[in-house]
């Protein structure tokens, strides 16, 4: 059977692709589109940013689609270092390619530095969506693409953007590709603490053995904080910690500075050196295990296995958790910089990024529950806005996104 569906022809292609490693264009071509700041206000709707996108078409031939990135949480070039399926794919289809910088990320800021309310208030989903689709029909216009197909991108939340695109704008976007979109879970539709066990899946998956000894580590570390005058300077010590733990509150800081690590390594288990988001090893989960399965006691074991993300230069005489690690309304984490200041306020008005259950079985982590109750007080006195934790489920759904985008996860 022959497909005449050109959208559907794609995805049929995606799937018998092997991606390798292909070469990236590098330096990427890069331009500003002066961007509305407030799409929803008609009052103010002459105020502009200027909003950075990048782009590649040297393969484009008249009528060909456009491979669209949404971007996400970070400045849009890494994202474009790290996406090399849709440069596998474009020359195939005579693409265009276009990765689009998400509003207060990387160098698409309204004011400039400025984080703090009022001027982070524009800072939403509904509003990146809508830079999107104005970009898009701007870039359409400009480079005379006017019945191109569009076919969105985006991986984690970026991926999540890709499908509420093709949901809220199926006359724009014709398809999606959502890798590893947490839809559900965003929306505060699924147990969150799924997340921390497919974590430990992936250590468990490198080596039994590995898990089950971060896990033994963990346990000795709260054991050890039972009895700080002795307790925490041993946790201190075998650490490597820069400044020594002197209350319980820091001591929680360390597990989730150290819990924070085995997430980040698992979300950034690429088979190659990456730089992306950190300057990692080839599956860094792999060499996490081999270096922690290598000492034999348990608190040095947490230690050589964060160190594979902390330190991956092995320069560091110590580490300084709290700047390497910092709290914020993402039980996940938020990193660091002012893309976390962006993210930390997402998380505080549109996401459900808390766990309030305890540790399982199916996880090597010790409890570290954070409740609606916690992110709520956190962030009316961190942002001075109250979570909407039912709205991204209200305005997009869970099924509704998944049927009417074309998804691949």
């Amino acid at each position: 059977m022959v497909h005449q569906n050109p959208v559907l022809r794609f995805f049929l292609f995606v799937c018998t692709l092997y991606v390798s490693s292909s070469s990236i264009p590098w330096p990427p071509k890069e331009n500003y589109f002066d961007q509305t700041l407030d799409h929803f206000n008609f009052q103010a709707r002459n105020l502009t940013f200027k909003q950075r996108y990048l782009y590649e078409d040297k393969w484009f031939k008249p009528n060909g689609p456009i491979f669209f990135y949404c971007g996400n949480e970070g400045g849009i070039d890494s994202f474009w270092n790290n996406t090399g399926l849709i440069f596998e794919l474009a020359p195939s289809f005579n693409a265009f390619v276009l990765f689009a910088e998400h509003r207060y990320y990387g160098k698409s800021l309204p004011f400039n530095t400025s984080f703090q309310q009022p001027y982070i208030q524009y800072l939403s989903i509904d509003q990146a969506l809508a830079d999107y689709a104005y970009l898009i029909e701007g870039i359409k216009s400009t480079f005379n693409m006017t019945r191109s197909l569009v076919v969105a991108f985006g991986g984690s939340y970026g991926g999540m953007l890709a499908a509420y695109m093709r949901a809220k704008y199926p006359h724009i976007i014709k398809g999606a590709l959502a890798s590893s979109a947490p839809v559900r879970w965003v929306a505060g539709e699924g147990n969150f603490h799924d997340f921390f066990e497919s974590v430990t899946k992936d250590y468990r998956d490198a080596d039994p053995k590995c898990s089950e000894k971060i896990k033994n580590a963990f346990n000795l570390a709260v054991q050890l904080s039972q009895k700080p005058d002795i307790g925490y300077k041993q946790l201190s010590n075998d650490l490597q910690l820069c400044k020594p733990i002197q209350n319980d509150f820091e001591f929680y800081w360390v597990l989730k500075w150290a819990r924070n690590a085995f997430v980040m390594m698992a979300m950034l288990d690429y088979p190659y050196k990456a730089s992306f988001m950190a300057s990692l090893p080839a599956n860094p989960v792999n060499v996490s295990c081999k270096n922690a399965l290598a000492v034999t006691d348990l608190i040095p074991t947490l230690r050589e296995a964060v160190g594979v993300f902390y330190n991956s230069s092995q320069s560091l005489p110590c580490f300084d958790y709290k700047t390497q690690f910092i709290e914020c309304a993402d039980i996940t984490g938020c990193g660091l910089g002012s893309d976390s200041l962006a993210w930390d306020f997402q998380s505080c008005t549109e996401m459900n990024l808390h766990d309030d259950s305890d540790s399982t079985t199916n996880d090597m982590f010790v409890s570290l529950p954070l409740t609606k109750q916690q992110v709520t007080s956190y962030c009316q006195r961190r942002w001075g806005v109250t979570p909407a934790f039912n709205q991204l489920s209200t305005f997009y759904g869970d099924n509704n996104c998944l049927v009417i985008a074309m998804l691949t996860y």
